[in-house]
Formats: structure tokens, C-alpha cells, sequence
């Protein structure tokens, strides 16, 4: 069921989440993914949005669970 929740994910915010779980700024991921911190910051409203979450300790928390944060 949780894994379901990823399907509502781009790939693109998938790798943002798992980049969030590791512990990365926007800034940071931004600078990984060669995107400006506003798209970034974009990609994160997106997440919360789609997975109904209200923090990015959520999603960080929702990746580790399944595993995905290696």
C-alpha cells in the first residue's frame, strides 16, 4: 500500500524524496539534480501535495519505510 503512494511520484520527484530522506537541503539537491532551489522547492510542494503530507520530515520518514533512502 505504501509503495502505491510512490506511483503518484514523477520520477523526478521520486529522486527529490529520496534526496530529502538523505538529509539534503533544496539548495543541495538542487545543485546534485543541476536545478535551480526554486524548481526544487517546486518538486517539494509537489510531493506534499500528491502524497497528502504536510512536512518534509514526513516524506523522509515515508522513504526510509520503504526502504528507499539507500
Amino acid at each position: 500500500m505504501l509503495m502505491q503512494l510512490m506511483d503518484r511520484l514523477t520520477p523526478r520527484q521520486r529522486e527529490v524524496s529520496v534526496l530529502i530522506a538523505k538529509g539534503l537541503t533544496n539548495t543541495q539537491i538542487a545543485q546534485r539534480l543541476v536545478l535551480t532551489p526554486g524548481t526544487v522547492a517546486n518538486h517539494v510542494e509537489a510531493i506534499l501535495r500528491r502524497l497528502e503530507l504536510d512536512s518534509r520530515t514526513k516524506i523522509a520518514a515515508l522513504i526510509a519505510e520503504l526502504g528507499l533512502h539507500r
